[in-house]
């Protein structure tokens, strides 16, 4: 409700500020009595000095702790005497050795009339000690609780607010009408895009599967080398089927905070049902979802993973059969996944995204070269059998790096030799401007001459 999320009364802001600058107030009144007098404290010595100024009948009074005595002269005196920098002061302390005479001590005071007293002169009634001494904390509290107000009231609640935050789920939503990709835009892994259709016709038309009794994978795994176009593969399923795609990285899960991770697993599956048909993509799923036999921490690191992980499990056997929603993991390691992922009724469907061969990579270069000005004397078959290995990633830097170099050039169109550069670029790094003789030519083609 609106009136939920509505900002504490004028009237209980006052009221706050008040007491705290009331307590702010009070503190300073404290510190301002302690140090009342305005002069310095000086220590002197025991002997000679302070027995000196009692018997020359100098010192007014004196209190006792422990072994150490404060006291008041009966007027300003400078120590030390030949210091002429010194500031005069009435107020002294020493310290009494421990095989001092204690009954010659007293004798000497009570026949000087010095007043002897049990507590130190200046130190304030217990209150005015409690007070100075615990007030920084109070005003601690005080300021840690206004702002756990203004959180809760931000936020509809201790659940809501900046720390409220902490368990909401660091998800990415894209909504379907804002997805452009297609399995159009994914080339070079057709038995992945095949093995995918059968989700797509789920999320299109779950009765069809669910009038036979069938029940659809909840959860697929995309694994493969990085840069093999998993995430793409994921963001096509969603644009084909027209669903709410939700992106999260494995590792957004966890927070030093034990608890954040499974919190906001359910929050992420619960914008998921809400928003159904969903996809919801978990890349990197080795990092929470690695296997749990024999690891052993007392970190407490293991414990936030293992209990986010135990979520996913959760949730993911929570699913209703005809809930629209499909679990995509993507991962560069299956072989490390703990088996509870494995099962049947959660990441049950595994497809392999394999870097592309030969035509693939062609249908690739042909996807990453629909936006840039070919020359005529490109060659997309012949490019994509000189770049063995390499996968969309790859192939897309490659065209990317060849149209920058082209526009460098101040060609009108991107040439074949922009793209062979670029290639050589990528393969064996810049060229260098490293010239060699004739004589170092020479040798070097007659030692290569040699392997021939």
């Amino acid at each position: 409700m609106p009136d939920e999320h509505k900002p504490p009364p004028p009237h209980r802001l006052r009221g706050f500020w008040l007491f705290l600058i009331a307590l702010l107030a009070l503190n300073w009144l404290l510190v301002l009595l302690a140090h009342q007098s305005g002069q310095p404290r000086v220590t002197v010595p025991f002997s000679p000095y302070f027995i000196q100024q009692v018997e020359a009948g100098k010192v007014k009074s004196i209190s006792s702790t422990g072994g150490t005595i404060q006291g008041t002269f009966t007027t300003k005196l400078r120590y030390p005497p030949s210091d002429s920098n010194a500031t005069p002061t009435t107020l002294f302390s020493t310290q009494v050795p421990a095989f001092w005479n204690d009954a010659s001590l007293t004798s000497l005071l009570r026949s000087k009339g010095v007043q002897v007293n049990a507590q130190a002169p200046g130190s304030g009634s217990v209150l005015a000690e409690i007070l100075l001494g615990f007030g920084p904390t109070i005003l601690l509290i005080a300021l840690f609780w206004f702002l756990m107000r203004r959180a809760a009231a931000a936020g509809g609640g201790l659940g809501g607010g900046a720390l409220g935050n902490f368990g909401r789920s660091q998800a990415r939503r894209a909504d379907p009408q804002k997805i452009r990709v297609t399995f159009d835009d994914v080339a070079g892994i057709d038995e992945a895009k095949a093995e995918l259709t059968e989700i797509v016709d789920f999320l299109k038309t779950p009765d069809r599967y669910v009038r036979l009794g069938g029940r659809m994978p909840h959860g697929v795994l995309l694994y493969g080398p990085p840069g093999t176009g998993k995430t793409l593969l994921a963001r096509a399923v969603a644009g084909e089927a027209h669903a709410a795609f939700f992106s999260i990285a494995a590792s957004e899960f966890i927070e030093a905070i034990v608890g954040v991770g499974a919190a906001r697993v359910r929050d992420l599956f619960s914008k998921a049902k809400e928003a159904a048909p969903a996809i919801v993509f978990i890349d990197e799923l080795d990092a929470i979802g690695r296997s749990r036999q024999g690891s052993i921490s007392f970190t407490g690191a293991n414990d936030e993973r293992e209990q986010t992980l135990d979520q996913i499990l959760t949730e993911m056997d929570g699913f209703e059969p005809t809930l629209a929603v499909v679990v995509l993991g993507a991962t560069n390691r299956a072989e490390i996944l703990d088996p509870a992922l494995m099962r049947p009724g959660r990441f049950d469907r595994r497809v392999a995204v394999q870097p592309p061969d030969r035509a693939g990579r062609a249908k690739i270069l042909e996807v990453h070269t629909r936006s840039i000005p070919l020359a005529g004397d490109v060659d997309l078959g012949a490019l994509a059998s000189t770049t063995p290995g390499m996968v969309g990633a790859d192939l897309a830097n490659l065209c990317n790096e060849a149209a920058l170099l082209a526009a460098r050039r101040n060609h009108d169109k991107v040439q074949m030799a922009d793209f062979t550069d670029s290639l050589e670029k990528i393969l064996l790094g810049a060229p260098r401007g490293i010239l060699l003789s004739k004589e170092d030519r020479e040798r070097t083609a007659y030692h290569e001459s040699g392997h021939a």
